[in-house]
């Protein structure tokens, strides 16, 4: 008997939401997932360790030179703790242990560094600033002038820039955040996705889908599958997105506000399922053009194309170049959108405007996309065999 309306894709839906939440491999790779996230968390936290990029011991002789090499440091973009060591002999011990980075010994008059190897590039060129500016102290000091004096004229000066419009302070936590919403979403909807086509190639080997048609039809079939393994999907991102934030929060890796992570676990869960829907509906169609499991991936690799480079342009240009114009322009465009306007909402600087047109053209897209699918559905569904044209499908049947 054929169920009337969305009595139909409820019964569908709740079939592949009983399927898929029972089988074991959605519960190991949710809980991998959880595992990795986790993980990364802790990694992260000991890696962090102190915040410093590296470890500076002074001796009492060379205790002046603490000050110096801070700035030195952060004139190279680098933040060193600077520890003082009893003697020469100690600070060895401590280089050798790992414990220190760099040993300063001598008489203070000029740099003398003690590693266990070698330095790297940067590390290098702080040492070397810091010799040029004791060199150059001692040139002042010849001339009878004050080197504190000229060192604090130096430091004190500037250039005035005055920016048209206020660059974005991008927080490196958030650039994070958001590689890591872009990954999600990216995997989601590789794995999610296109198992509703492999569900629909599944259907048709086994003969299912011919028994499922008498009591459903091919609309009602084709959405409640989406709307089935959407949902499970969901569950597992609210899941993971959730349980991440929380580990970050606790472990003190993430030090944004709770409502800034709170906001990126909202605008990932929006973005899975607008990105879900418009790709698995597609997915969907493009399946039931074939009848063999192992033509599922080249069924589907035209509309994976679109999610690959998304997620390629994110992952490369974004960490370098959070504000790039071309990542702004391709996350507004639907085919990019699920994995592009994610990472950048994370990392903010997204204008209203943006994240408002992103989320609607892909609302308007979707309606256009779920004709077109279920046509193709329709009349491919049930034809096994050699695949189905695309036009072949389109057609009337």
């Amino acid at each position: 008997m054929d169920q009337g309306g969305w009595s139909g894709v409820s019964l569908i839906a709740s079939r592949e939401i009983g399927i898929r939440l029972r089988s074991k491999a959605y519960r190991l790779s949710t809980l991998a997932l959880l595992i990795v996230i986790i993980g990364f968390t802790v990694v992260m936290k000991l890696i962090g360790g102190s915040g410093a990029d590296g470890t500076v011991g002074v001796t009492s002789t060379t205790s002046a030179l603490a000050a110096p090499m801070r700035a030195a440091a952060a004139a190279v973009g680098e933040t060193v703790e600077v520890r003082t060591v009893p003697d020469e002999a100690t600070g060895e011990a401590q280089v050798r242990d790992g414990d220190l980075d760099v040993l300063l010994v001598g008489d203070g008059s000029r740099v003398q560094a003690v590693v266990k190897k070698d330095l790297d590039d940067k590390g290098r060129t702080a040492l070397e600033l810091l010799a040029s500016r004791l060199a150059l102290d001692r040139q002042i000091t010849g001339l009878g002038g004050d080197p504190a004096q000229v060192n604090a004229a130096v430091a004190s000066a500037g250039v005035d820039v005055r920016p048209l419009e206020q660059p974005y302070p991008y927080n490196g936590q958030q650039l994070v955040l958001g590689i890591i919403a872009g990954v999600l979403i990216y995997l989601s909807l590789m794995l999610n996705g296109q198992s509703v086509a492999q569900g629909v190639v599944e259907e048709k080997t086994s003969r299912v889908v011919e028994l499922l048609l008498a009591t459903v039809r091919p609309w009602q079939l084709m959405t409640g599958k989406v709307l089935g393994i959407g949902a499970v999907g969901l569950i597992q991102m609210v899941v993971i997105g959730v349980v991440g934030i929380i580990a970050g929060l606790a472990t003190g890796v993430l030090t944004i506000s709770v409502s800034a992570a709170a906001g990126t676990v909202v605008w990932l869960i929006v973005w899975y399922l607008l990105g879900f829907l418009m790709y698995s509906i597609v997915f969907a169609g493009l399946g039931a053009l074939v009848s063999r499991q192992e033509d599922v991936g080249g069924a589907v690799t035209p509309a994976l194309f679109f999610v690959v480079a998304g997620y390629v342009v994110g992952i490369s240009v974004l960490p370098s170049d959070p504000g790039s114009g071309l990542v702004a322009l391709l996350s507004v465009i639907p085919v990019f959108a699920p994995t592009l306007m994610p990472m950048r909402l994370a990392m903010g600087g997204v204008a209203p405007w943006e994240a408002i047109l992103s989320v609607g053209l892909v609302v308007a897209l979707i309606p256009v996309l779920v004709w077109l699918s279920a046509r193709i559905y329709r009349n491919a569904v049930l034809r096994t065999g050699a695949k189905v044209g695309f036009r072949e499908a389109l057609r009337a049947a």
